[in-house]
């Protein structure tokens, strides 16, 4: 049914990651092979290519469906239909941030500071010329293929790079100037095929599949008893999503109480309701929370 396209590179390993978690797993001969496939009726083929040219290729019919990232959905300006952000990157849960860049000892200290004709580098050239024009710098871009940071001050002025936490830039000597864009990792649709009912039903539920693992990630289920007289004190221990179940214990012995809480939080949490009354305490792990 539906034509799905992956990222190759960076984000490839998280996202084949992801989808084994959400029990769709991609089948492919090798790691090299960009031709592969998934045994659920809703997709029909995939394909693993560079996320640049992703935006593209789904906007022109391609593929109905796709896996990018914001940063080059606009550096493409394509059309296509954002189904919604998939919180995750190559290393973190943090968006990249596509920034300007100038050296730490540089006198410029906004984007309006920069002298007309300043040598950038940058594999962005759509949006930087955008960004430049719109604050009336004239830049001399230059296209980068790679290690773009590095090209500063022999090469070009500055740079506009993108970053997870910034510390590849200030290990080069540089420091952020300004913030372009905040890009997340996005599930990405045609627009004609978002358009046809049946194939807009099968990309929400594979978003669904999708976003309940992220949503589970860094998150346990704990479950516990405890007696009447101390539910109070229990509930009060509980940092709940929501609000915590509880169900009536057979015969009138208490309650059993369960409720999702933060993984990093649990060395401190079981602690404290043991103190507070729990008994029969159990921690879970979770595969994926569908709202």
């Amino acid at each position: 049914m539906l034509k799905l396209v992956l990222p190759k590179g960076s984000l490839e390993k998280a996202t084949m990651a992801l989808f084994e978690s959400a029990d769709l797993h991609v089948n492919r001969s090798s790691s090299v092979n960009y031709s592969a496939s998934i045994d659920d009726p809703r997709i029909d083929s995939v394909r693993i290519l560079r996320p640049q040219e992703i935006p593209s290729y789904v906007a022109d019919g391609l593929f109905d469906l796709g896996i990018t990232g914001r940063d080059w959905v606009e550096e493409t300006g394509s059309d296509v239909v954002s189904l919604g952000e998939l919180r995750y990157s190559k290393a973190t849960s943090k968006p990249i941030r596509v920034v300007l860049a100038v050296p730490q000892d540089s006198p410029w200290k906004a984007p309006e500071d920069l002298p007309a004709g300043v040598r950038v580098s940058t594999e962005y050239m759509e949006l930087t010329k955008r960004y430049f024009e719109s604050r009336g710098v004239e830049a001399d871009l230059r296209l980068s293929y790679g290690a773009t940071e590095a090209k500063v001050p022999d090469i070009v002025d500055c740079v506009v790079d993108i970053t997870e936490t910034g510390s590849a830039l200030r290990a080069a000597g540089l420091r952020i100037l300004d913030e372009i864009l905040v890009s997340y990792t996005e599930l990405v649709a045609n627009r004609e095929a978002f358009e046809d009912p049946t194939r807009r039903h099968a990309m929400e539920q594979v978003l669904t599949l999708l976003s309940g693992v992220l949503e589970a990630r860094g998150k346990v289920l704990v479950k516990l008893n405890v007696g009447t007289d101390k539910l109070d004190a229990v509930i009060g221990v509980l940092p709940a999503m929501k609000t915590p179940t509880v169900n009536e214990l057979y015969g009138g012995a208490g309650y059993a109480v369960e409720t999702v809480v933060p993984k990093n939080e649990i060395n401190i949490l079981i602690p404290a309701l043991s103190d507070a009354g729990a008994t029969d305490i159990i921690e879970l792990p979770l595969s994926k929370i569908v709202h």
